[in-house]
């Protein structure tokens, strides 16, 4: 039988369970997936039982389980970061220190009560490793590479917060280091935090809004509050910030440098904002620009390898392809907190006799991210004779795209929930949402109709990997949605005259939305840029027969790809998930399995409250 390691990340934020057979990702999932809670931080039982069962083992026929960080080295950074802050940081150290001085000090303890609560079997033997170890884990040992520079950068971990690494074989050599609380993760979600939106969860919405803004404040960024040196590395002066005492990112010297209080949470947008997000996002492409010739330098590898918060930030991630530094660059799909499990899961794994065996393919370990549960269609039949749903049966996996690709021709949006789901926080084909790029109507109605979130943020292009050059200026498969790529110039229209805007006729701000950029309005974003997915038949069969049938339906081989679920709501699981979603929402089209449901053959929803008062707001 395989030699199984668990893997576990829990407490901070984005739980997750993985397991590994021999080295190799068999399973791995969010906790929040299930529990339905964002970016749930608890210990992550539901994922450990989902885990056990896709393998079709117990905890008896798991070696060893590995841990995402080391509590102890934690608990003493955390400890200095307080009495280093003293007095202003009493009322969270008062709060939190309870928790440090029992469970959360010795976490592995912890664990293994949570494991044997499970009963699902003996606990084995639970191995802490370093946070940046566990995220430049996974960034290169499931990478197509045999050898690799390895860059990780995030928040922070115990004490790193930007970790350099030179990957071959099977064996991680670190070479370089910065530590809290100089953090380019956390500069970010300052600026995030200073814009009214959620840490840990809106630096996303903050890359979206920078390219309507122009990055009048980077200067003043670079001047004031980060000192970068020409190999990369920084120092942030504290004197402008308040994570140190805990409770917030900004504080008043923050709101004088940049003339005013932070903005409101869901109180309206403006100039200062769009330009704050234009900023911060430039001085992090410079600095990501500067780390990744370090990495090159030192390591002398012409291939790069991702992870860590940072690394979500899919703009930075095409500047440094768009540079050339690299001859290519892999990035975790699973880059932040919810990827270490699989990182750690994997070091321990090679530590216990496993070998990387995938990389002469060529193709990664990550089996196109799909690690999650998939529902056979018995089970989907069950739940839609309970819901007292109507619907149709795809003769065949041809006769479903076809269907579904005459359907998204129409302008119908379509939620499609096929096979295992997705690990990590892109929606990759398996549970999204789709629609007809060429709509130029489709942007704004997804947003406002369907996902309920703000405008201005951007939708994302799947594209058969056949014929992606066509359509982006993408040098490189991007099959997890995490490279950005200019729309290509063939692709593009001249704007029409413009009315609103400024003094020269130009529209500024969220003005720019009904400026028509392309024959793909509905993926390409104010600066025509675009997420770029590339997909593969043989990673995602399913979803690229549908992009198949809509080419050949329309000529044009793109998708709209967003993510099945409402704003603030984790992406859906189950079924149940997919059809409660689909009922709320302006959906037109259910794809469930080869099941195909459309809204108006189904009975009236009715539910006794306000169901978005429940989701908290993201």
């Amino acid at each position: 039988m395989s030699d199984l390691v668990l893997g576990l990340s829990a407490y901070y934020h984005d739980s997750s369970a993985a397991l590994v057979a021999d080295g190799v990702p068999v399973a791995a999932a969010q906790e929040e997936r299930f529990s339905r809670k964002r970016h749930d931080p608890g210990f992550p039982s539901l994922s450990v039982r989902s885990c056990l069962e896709q393998a079709g083992v117990t905890l008896d026929d798991v070696s060893a389980v590995a841990y995402y960080e080391d509590p102890a080295l934690k608990f003493r950074r955390v400890l200095a970061t307080y009495l280093g802050a003293a007095p202003r940081g009493h009322a969270s150290f008062r709060e939190s220190l309870p928790q440090w001085l029992t469970w959360k000090r010795d976490v592995t303890t912890t664990l293994r009560r949570e494991l044997a609560d499970l009963g699902l079997g003996r606990v084995p033997e639970i191995h802490p490793r370093r946070h940046h170890e566990s995220h430049a884990a996974s960034a290169f040992f499931p990478s197509p590479y045999e050898s690799a520079a390895v860059l990780c950068v995030d928040g922070v971990g115990e004490w790193a917060t930007t970790t350099l690494w030179h990957g071959r074989g099977d064996a991680l050599e670190p070479l370089q280091e910065l530590r809290f609380p100089h953090s380019l993760g956390l500069l970010y979600s300052a600026f995030t935090y200073f814009c009214g939106f959620k840490v840990d969860s809106g630096e996303y919405k903050l890359m979206g809004l920078a390219p309507y803004g122009t990055p009048r404040y980077a200067d003043l960024i670079r001047s004031t509050l980060i000192d970068v040196k020409d190999d990369g590395s920084f120092r942030l002066d504290m004197r402008y910030f308040e994570y140190l005492a805990g409770q917030v990112m900004t504080g008043r010297a923050f709101e004088k440098l940049f003339g005013g209080p932070r903005r409101t949470p869901e109180s309206p947008l403006t100039e200062r904002e769009f330009d704050l997000a234009a900023s911060v996002q430039a001085v992090t492409e410079e600095v990501m620009l500067l780390l990744a010739r370090t990495a090159r330098e030192r390591t002398g590898e012409n291939k790069l390898c991702l992870a860590g918060g940072v690394a979500l930030n899919c703009v930075a991630n095409g500047k440094v392809i768009e540079e050339g530094i690299f001859d290519e660059v892999w990035v975790q799909p699973a880059a932040g907190d919810a990827g270490g499990a699989l990182g750690s899961a994997i070091a321990v794994a090679l530590e216990r006799g496993a070998t990387r065996t995938h990389t002469g393919t060529g193709r990664d370990a990550m089996s196109g991210s799909l690690l999650g549960p998939s529902f056979t269609d018995d089970e989907i039949r069950t739940f839609l004779e309970g819901a007292g749903a109507v619907w149709t049966e795809a003769g065949s996996d041809e006769e479903l795209a076809t269907t579904v690709a005459g359907r998204l021709a129409e302008s119908a949006v379509v939620g499609w929930f096929q096979g295992r789901m997705e690990f990590g926080p892109r929606a990759l084909g398996a549970r999204s949402i789709l629609g007809d790029p060429r709509d130029p109507a489709m942007q704004s109605a997804m947003n406002l109709k369907i996902k309920f979130r703000e405008s201005f943020r951007p939708f994302a292009p799947s594209v058969l990997r056949e014929d992606a050059k066509d359509w982006f200026e993408l040098d490189q498969d991007s099959p997890y949605m995490l490279i950005v790529a200019s729309v290509a110039q063939s692709r593009r229209i001249e704007p029409a005259p413009a009315g609103e805007g400024d003094a020269g006729g130009r529209p500024q701000g969220l003005d720019l939305l009904q400026v028509q950029r392309s024959t793909i309005p509905a993926v390409t974003h104010v600066d025509h840029s675009a997420r770029v997915q590339t997909v593969e038949a043989g990673a995602s069969p399913a979803y690229h027969r549908l992009l198949t049938a809509f080419k050949e339906r329309t000529g044009c081989p793109v998708l709209v790809n967003t993510s099945f679920n409402v704003r603030g709501e984790p992406i859906v699981h189950t079924p149940e998930d997919a059809w409660t979603c689909f009922m709320r929402t302006g959906i037109d089209v259910l794809a469930l399995g080869r099941f195909v449901l459309e809204k108006k053959d189904q009975p009236a929803w009715e539910e006794e409250d306000d169901w978005r008062e429940a989701i908290p707001l993201d």
